[in-house]
């Protein structure tokens, strides 16, 4: 997606990351899995139907190697402005979210992101095969496909 026929697109499971207490979190260690990587923030337009939504989502597909990747990011008018912990309790407590929220992000998306609650569906290989606007409900992200592959 958006990446030449020439220049190989980098798989997720390449990349480490940090939980919302800053340990090292290998990506590989989803491989198998189909993925939907989304930033979140705590004071957005979109918090409470993207939340519940994505809450429901994981609910549904879960036990079929279902994971959600939620990163809070604070670049978009400061919505996300307490600590990764902070972003954590909050989903976690209000939304009974099941799923891994990361560590904090702030900025380093530059223009490529418009906005939180942006969406990228990953294959079990890795591989992005969908993105999805913040306006784009998660449970109309059709998963249950990719699944089979």
């Amino acid at each position: 997606m958006g990446v030449s026929a020439s220049v190989p697109e980098k798989s997720i499971h390449e990349f480490t990351v940090k939980d919302s207490r800053g340990k090292d979190v290998e990506l590989n260690d989803y491989k198998g899995k189909v993925l939907l990587v989304v930033n979140v923030a705590s004071r957005c337009g979109f918090t409470d139907s993207n939340y519940t939504q994505l809450t429901d989502l994981y609910s549904k597909y879960k036990d079929r190697g279902f994971e959600i990747l939620a990163f809070p990011c604070n670049q978009f008018l400061n919505q996300e402005p307490g600590s990764s912990e902070e972003a954590q309790e909050f989903a976690c407590t209000r939304y009974k979210a099941e799923y891994p929220i990361f560590h904090k992000k702030s900025g380093f998306l530059g223009s490529r992101i418009k906005w939180n609650f942006t969406k990228f569906l990953i294959n079990k290989d890795g591989q992005i095969v969908g993105r999805f606007g913040p306006t784009v409900a998660p449970l109309a992200i059709e998963v249950r496909p990719l699944f089979t592959l």
